[in-house]
């Protein structure tokens, strides 16, 4: 059973004039353009990179980087990094706020998202999800093994995997209790004494005199028109990705002490006022 979090009212909708709509039809072209030309060198690139190196990425990776990194320059959003990457051999927790979370995560890190299983069969960007090395997961508990035994055999081959552990996406003005499910994976004899996690925090500012919840995407909220909204926007607002220092996984007791404190930590690096649950 999937959560989803909904705070019961949306922001108003964006006026829309002539220009917008030129603006809408050439900032979809050009993202088009981009998203098109980094499929089809990823798909070609694979072909030579996995019989070589079978599930390590050396190269392919980079083209995803380079895709999201001119998806903000295109949309005019404002992208910015804090603190240090992390090197070592472990995975990435972080709050969910939109579907531009999946952009500002990959612009400046090599990280595979770690999504439900049914993102796959989506038009469009399932096709998008495989071809970048997206890890899906079924939440069904008979699955665990299964999925644990994925999980070791990407976390020991150096991937560094992602996922929101809110379960959910919100409206980028606070940050939901963590789901410590998945975290019982990193427990497993064969990863617990070798991982790090590493939490990151995002923080979306609003354009000017737009609602502070402008790049919020969450219930039953349509990708459509709030894709457009962006879109349609010629002063556009900001994304701050914050890296906070990685623990060690045997450092903590169990599944639920970890999460804990990785929730903490990335509820800090948001602004004071957005720091209640």
């Amino acid at each position: 059973m999937t959560f989803t979090w909904d705070s019961g009212n949306e922001p108003p909708p964006v006026a829309k004039g002539l220009s917008d709509w030129v603006r809408v039809v050439i900032r979809i072209g050009l993202l088009m353009l981009i998203l098109i030309a980094g499929v089809a060198a990823t798909a070609l690139i694979r072909l030579a990179e996995a019989p070589v190196f079978g599930v390590h990425r050396p190269v392919t990776p980079h083209i995803t980087q380079w895709v999201c990194r001119a998806a903000f320059l295109v949309l005019g959003i404002t992208h910015s990094t804090r603190g240090t990457r992390m090197n070592r051999p472990g995975a990435v927790v972080a709050n969910h706020s939109s579907w531009l979370d999946i952009f500002a995560l990959n612009a400046r890190k090599r990280i595979y998202f770690v999504s439900k299983a049914e993102v796959a069969g989506w038009p469009g960007i399932g096709l998008l999800a495989r071809i970048t090395g997206t890890v899906f997961i079924d939440r069904n508990r008979a699955q665990a093994k299964s999925q644990t035994e994925l999980f070791e055999a990407r976390l020991l081959a150096g991937h560094k995997l992602l996922f929101f552990p809110e379960g959910t996406s919100t409206d980028g003005m606070r940050v939901l209790p963590f789901k410590t499910t998945l975290f019982q994976a990193f427990f497993s004899q064969n990863l617990e004494h070798e991982m790090h996690i590493q939490p990151v925090t995002l923080v979306y500012q609003a354009p000017e005199g737009q609602d502070p919840r402008f790049y919020g995407w969450w219930g039953d909220m349509d990708f459509g028109p709030h894709l457009l909204k962006v879109l349609a926007l010629r002063h556009q607002g900001s994304v701050t990705v914050i890296y906070h220092p990685p623990v060690k996984v045997d450092e903590f007791s169990d599944r639920k002490a970890l999460a804990l404190h990785l929730e903490r930590v990335v509820r800090e690096g948001m602004p004071p006022e957005r720091q209640t649950p």
